[in-house]
Order: structure tokens, then sequence, then C-alpha cells
């Protein structure tokens, strides 16, 4: 699904994987609970999150504090050392500040 967004300016972190080649028991569902735990926290807007070999999460923010405390939640925390140490042979994060938006379709 597209996220809804409110009207610009937001923030957007995109994430972007490459997955080890074995399938770390847990994954999947330590995923599942990131996506969640991030809909709980103040400032979070949505997410999109795609994987055909490259794997690409945006998820969207009212702040960059919002952003900061994402990344610092002790649970987030423990995904990220599993994420460097287990999950992914490469990876990059983005922040970005969303300027303009626009689409069709979309209500």
């Amino acid at each position: 699904m597209i996220a809804k967004t409110p009207p610009p300016p937001y923030y957007a972190v995109i994430f972007s994987s490459f997955r080890t080649e074995n399938d770390p028991e847990g994954y999947a569902e330590i995923a599942e609970r990131m996506v969640a735990l991030a809909a709980e926290q103040p400032g979070f807007l949505g997410i999109e999150s795609v994987r055909d070999g490259l794997g690409i999460t945006i998820s969207y923010w009212e702040s960059l504090e919002a952003i900061r405390n994402w990344k610092a939640h002790a649970e987030h925390q423990v995904a990220q050392r599993l994420g460097r140490e287990e999950w992914y042979t490469s990876f990059k994060t983005r922040v970005c500040k969303v300027e303009r938006d626009y689409g069709l379709g979309l209500k």
C-alpha cells in the first residue's frame, strides 16, 4: 500500500538492504514487530516496503526528533544490531525532508 501522508513538509527514512543468503530464524517476526512498534511511536506517519533481492523500506515521520527517538528505541536498537551482525550483507539508510508530493488515485 502507498502510505497516506499529510501535506509536506515531513520526513522520510529510506532503508535499502540486501539480506544474507540464509534466512535466520526470527527475522520475519522481528521485522513485523518493528513495523508494529514504529506505528506506535509519536510522529510516525506511515510505511512502505518492498523486497525483490534489494529491499527498500521507507518510513515517514513528522520530525527529525521523532526519527531520532525511533532510532534510539531499545527494542529497535536490538533489531539494528541483529541486522548488522546476522541479517544484512549491506544496507544504507537515508533521511530526507519531503518538500513536495503528488499522486494519482489516492484518497
